[in-house]
């Protein structure tokens, strides 16, 4: 066993095994866990809460399934991370070679209440064996009208409300858009700067970045502008500056009168968690009420506790008109939503909103036992201790490192973005770097960013302070050795 000390003050030590068979210690502590066995490990926060690293790489069994799928997939589907899943909760996700890694991923925000958390398990199991799917436009079942109450009450606003159900959170995009259009008979649909919204047509027109989502993939839907986002790192505007350059935008180059909607995320997701200057947002929201546009939040990777708040429009005192919701929504399973003022979502005629699977009985009854989760055990104000915790250590790294150039976030959704010192120039091969080196050490560890240059953190809520600061330890050290 090799101890490595890393930057910081939480040392680790890491052992590597020639074979999964040898697997007897941990990394973390001395404690022998025991080995896993690949195909027969129960996931959920039973799992022993531990990175471990037991073979390189990846695996054998990962390079095996690897090679499958480059002869059964398609080429375009990429994984950023080469291993194949065994198991996962709590906060590690366990492969099949038995590597345990600490996940700083959530499947890209979904798992917030964590992996097969036994409260979604159980929902789960008792649906699937009274029914999966009958088609809600067929015959009705009471998990979708609980889903959609549900969020009638939590969303943003005491108003009058009402929700359809969808499967991704590019369909609740696209359907947020469609009813705007109904509302208002307008067709100009107005989204930012380094926003991401979906991978469909018309969500890639919504979407800012060309590579690797929309290009070689148009022509796009029509009717959509890009206004500029507040970007306080790189523009050092004020909320209200940034918002009056938005709103110039719009009035000169659109027209508030052809105006349906204006979209944005409360904080950027794929764009590089960029979070708007204060009074940015309020400022749109007012802009558009003025002028009778409906204010879309996206808040595909925000809601659902992540930031701290049940949504991150709370963060700002904005009531968004329609909110789209999916990814935390229901604990790993298909689901996503439209929320918002009745006589918005009432505009659309009878069957002009659905789809075969949308509201699926299986992920409704996924989501109200997550719903139950977020309100009842404490994960919204887990998501401000996890700000705390990884904010401070970050921090401390950037006073002593200037290729961090800002550490910025809400909750359990924060980010570094990586820069040159000496220019402040994007540094998108240090920043993966960082991400092979955190890989190959036993940590799920995302970018994003606009410039492929902003290292991303998106834990669940269910992780421990421990794997929380052995996994910042492995970044840092991934910073040290690039």
């Amino acid at each position: 066993m090799s101890c490595t000390p890393y930057i910081g003050v939480y040392p680790f030590c890491t052992t590597l095994i020639s074979t999964p068979e040898e697997a007897t210690v941990t990394i973390v502590d001395s404690s022998d866990a025991g080995p896993y066995v690949p195909g027969q490990t129960t996931g959920g926060p039973g799992l022993p809460q531990r990175r471990r690293l037991v073979t390189e790489i990846p695996g054998p069994r990962s390079r095996e399934l690897l090679a499958r799928k480059s002869s059964a997939v398609a080429r375009g589907v990429g994984i950023s991370l080469p291993v194949f899943t065994d198991a996962a909760g709590g906060g590690v996700l366990v492969d099949v070679d038995g590597n345990s890694f600490i996940d700083f991923g959530t499947g890209i925000a979904v798992t917030g209440v964590g992996n097969a958390a036994p409260g979604v398990v159980t929902a789960v199991q008792q649906q699937v064996e009274r029914y999966t799917h009958t088609c809600f436009m067929i015959t009705g079942y009471d998990s979708y009208v609980d889903v959609a109450e549900a969020l009638n009450r939590l969303t943003p606003g005491d108003h009058d409300k009402r929700t359809a159900l969808f499967n991704t959170g590019a369909e609740a995009v696209e359907n947020a858009v469609k009813i705007a259009r109904s509302y208002t008979g307008r067709p100009a649909v107005i989204a930012f700067d380094h926003a991401y919204h979906g991978r469909t047509n018309l969500t890639m027109a919504l979407t800012a970045k060309a590579m690797p989502y929309k290009s070689g993939f148009g022509p796009f839907a029509p009717e959509i502008y890009r206004a500029p986002l507040s970007y306080p790192y790189r523009d050092g505007l004020s909320g209200d500056e940034a918002a009056r350059e938005a709103i110039a935008m719009i009035e000169k180059q659109v027209g508030a009168a052809s105006v349906a909607a204006v979209i944005i995320e409360p904080i950027q997701g794929e764009g590089g968690f960029i979070v708007p200057a204060p009074g940015f947002l309020s400022a749109l929201s007012a802009w558009a009420t003025e002028n009778g546009v409906v204010f879309i939040a996206d808040e595909v990777q925000t809601g659902f506790a992540r930031t701290g708040a049940m949504f991150a429009s709370e963060h700002e005192g904005i009531v968004p008109d329609l909110i789209a919701t999916a990814k935390g929504i229901a604990g790993g399973l298909p689901l996503s939503a439209v929320t918002g003022r009745a006589e918005i979502m009432d505009a659309p005629h009878v069957g002009g909103l659905g789809g075969t699977y949308g509201g699926n009985p299986v992920a409704c009854a996924a989501a109200l036992a997550a719903i139950e989760a977020y309100e009842h055990d404490g994960l919204i104000e887990r998501a401000g201790e996890i700000e705390t915790l990884m904010k401070a250590r970050l921090t401390d790294l950037q006073s002593r490192d200037p290729r961090i150039g800002d550490v910025r976030g809400r909750g359990a959704m924060i980010a570094i973005e990586l820069v040159d010192p000496l220019t402040g120039e994007p540094d998108a091969a240090l920043t993966a770097a960082v991400a092979k080196h955190s890989h190959d050490n036993g940590v799920v560890l995302l970018t994003c960013g606009t410039f492929g240059n902003v290292i991303r953190f998106l834990p669940p809520l269910s992780i421990n302070d421990a794997l929380l600061h052995d996994g910042l330890d492995v970044v840092a050290h991934a910073l040290e050795a690039a």
